[in-house]
Parts: C-alpha cells; sequence; structure tokens
C-alpha cells in the first residue's frame, strides 16, 4: 500500500482560500466512488491561524503505479482544477506502509 500525502497553499484573502479549499476538499471526498485504485481519502483544512499552509489530503492506493492511475483520471483532474489561480504551492510525499 501507499500513502499519497499532498499540501497546498493558496493565493488570496483568508476568506477566499477558505472558500476554494473547502470546495476542493469536498470534490476529492467524492473521489472513492469513482477511481477504483483509491482505497480511502481523508482532506483536512488548516484550522490553525498561524500556519501558512491551507489543506492537507491522504489518499491511500496498492501501489506507487497507482499514484499515477489517481493522479491522471479525469475525476481527480477536474477536482485539481477547482484551485485554478489560487495554488501557491504544493507539497507531496509518497511512502509505502
Amino acid at each position: 500500500m501507499v500513502k499519497h500525502i499532498v499540501m497546498f497553499k493558496l493565493k488570496g484573502e483568508p476568506a477566499e482560500r477558505r472558500r476554494v479549499a473547502a470546495a476542493f476538499r469536498d470534490a476529492l471526498m467524492q473521489l472513492p466512488a469513482s477511481i477504483d485504485v483509491l482505497e480511502s481519502m481523508e482532506v483536512g483544512l488548516n484550522e490553525n491561524p498561524a500556519e501558512d499552509w491551507d489543506v492537507v489530503l491522504t489518499a491511500v492506493v496498492p501501489t506507487m503505479a497507482d499514484v499515477a492511475v489517481y493522479a491522471g483520471h479525469p475525476a481527480h483532474i477536474a477536482a485539481a482544477a477547482l484551485l485554478g489561480n489560487n495554488r501557491e504551492m504544493r507539497g507531496c510525499v509518497d511512502y509505502e506502509f
């Protein structure tokens, strides 16, 4: 199994960042029903105003090759498009467990 962990820092005013992050979270949470390789999806919005990152997601897939299947799936691409020009930074770690 592989954990795919991604953090996003968004641009804009706090209310706009929160709105975009919530829409993104809601779309991501629908992905396990559409993407067969996606074993689970957890998405959190940052509650700590002292921190700069806005969204974190943890997805679980069977293999490293399935990370690419998930990333290239049209439903995932549509969800990622919700970030639009609000995405400032992205950090990612994939590891087998």
